[in-house]
């Protein structure tokens, strides 16, 4: 068998091998040939990348392999203005509680020398009239609600935001079914909204000798509510405002969060805030920075009352961002968390362009 007949008897899909039929006799052929070859073994090469990828997966969990496709996506097609949500930079910092905190009106978190003291609110039923207490927001869902918010209002550079049609389709991007009843998605997103609108936060600065501020930063100016139309229906929100310090501020400080990434990780509550922490500690990282556990405990570990429980928790919540994010230079270790400069092509978002501008401004 010549050379010529060895490379046609490799060209094997249907298609190629007409495209090759087509061309027999013709000038040129041997450098058809050659062509059509080339796409068949490209072909076979992306074919067993897939054989490897689904082998591999199928020893995963399934939050695992989603994970997993996520990273690989990122990887191939960069982050640009259409998978970029927001969430303000100060709840990127501090998180909200993880789980339910039942009749508990107010919780603190630590974040190395600040804090935050959130606080449960009222809100007036339409139904009743009356002024009914709201529980403090916690879990995944309520801050899937406020990074939806946020990015409404940083895309409309507006304080108020339309809910009801915009917060079923951000459910549906992130991969949840739209379905009402008791125990349907609609309503436990709307509850956490009305905890959110119900709440008032107050961050604690102290620069760890003398001096300490308290900001008090409602959110939420106003909630609009209405009477439901049908029988076992929800009470839902027309609109929501926020309070103008918050959006001027939110403005100024808004983080950039790959919504791909939040989507792989949307049913895990500190998944979410390691990925708002992590994003926005590197992105403007000049130095390694080291953090005890202790340090890691007090900010991430209000569920976990023994050190070592946190621990296993972290590690396993952190090696998840990590699956989709696997080069970022973040380690643990027995001392605690290691964080090291980024080149920004691994980062989870995108450098900030403040501080770009500056150092060409200062080398100018």
């Amino acid at each position: 068998m010549s050379g010529l007949e060895q490379k046609i008897d490799q060209i094997r899909d249907p298609d190629l091998r007409a495209e090759l039929e087509a061309a027999r006799g013709g000038f040129l052929f041997a450098q058809i040939v050659e062509h059509i070859l080339f796409r068949q073994r490209e072909r076979d090469d992306r074919a067993a990348l897939e054989t490897t990828q689904k082998i591999r997966r199928d020893v995963m969990g399934r939050d695992q392999r989603r994970r997993d496709a996520v990273r690989e996506v990122i990887e191939n097609e960069p982050a640009v203005p259409e998978n970029l949500q927001h969430i303000h930079s100060v709840l990127a910092l501090c998180g909200l509680p993880y789980r339910d905190p039942g009749p508990v009106r107010e919780v603190v978190r630590e974040y190395g020398r600040n804090s935050l003291s959130l606080s449960a609110g009222r809100l007036k039923n339409p139904v009743t009239g009356e002024m009914e207490a709201q529980g403090l927001p916690f879990g995944p869902k309520a801050r899937l609600v406020l990074l939806h918010l946020c990015t409404e209002a940083v895309r409309q550079r507006s304080p108020v935001i339309a809910v009801a049609d915009s917060l079923s389709g951000f459910m549906r991007e992130m991969g949840f079914a739209v379905t009402g009843g008791e125990r349907g998605t609609i309503g436990a997103f709307k509850e956490q909204l009305n905890r959110l609108a119900a709440c008032s936060m107050q961050i604690g600065l102290w620069d760890g000798r003398e001096t300490a501020s308290t900001l008090t930063v409602p959110p939420f100016r106003k909630l609009d509510l209405w009477r439901p139309q049908g029988a076992g229906e929800v009470v839902w929100q027309r609109e929501v405002q926020f309070h103008q310090d918050f959006y001027e501020s939110l403005i100024k400080h808004a983080l950039p969060v790959d919504i791909r990434a939040a989507r792989a990780l949307s049913g895990s509550a500190r998944k979410l805030d390691l990925l708002f922490w992590v994003g926005y500690r590197l992105r403007a990282l000049q130095r390694p920075l080291r953090l005890t556990w202790d340090n890691l405990h007090r900010q991430f570990g209000a569920d976990n009352a023994s050190q070592r429980s946190f621990r296993q928790a972290f590690k396993a919540d952190l090696a998840g961002v990590l699956e989709i994010f696997p080069r970022l230079p973040v380690s643990l270790d027995e001392r605690g968390m290691q964080l090291n400069p980024a080149d920004p092509n691994v980062l989870i978002v995108p450098p900030k362009v403040i501080g770009i501008s500056r150092k060409k401004q200062k080398a100018a």
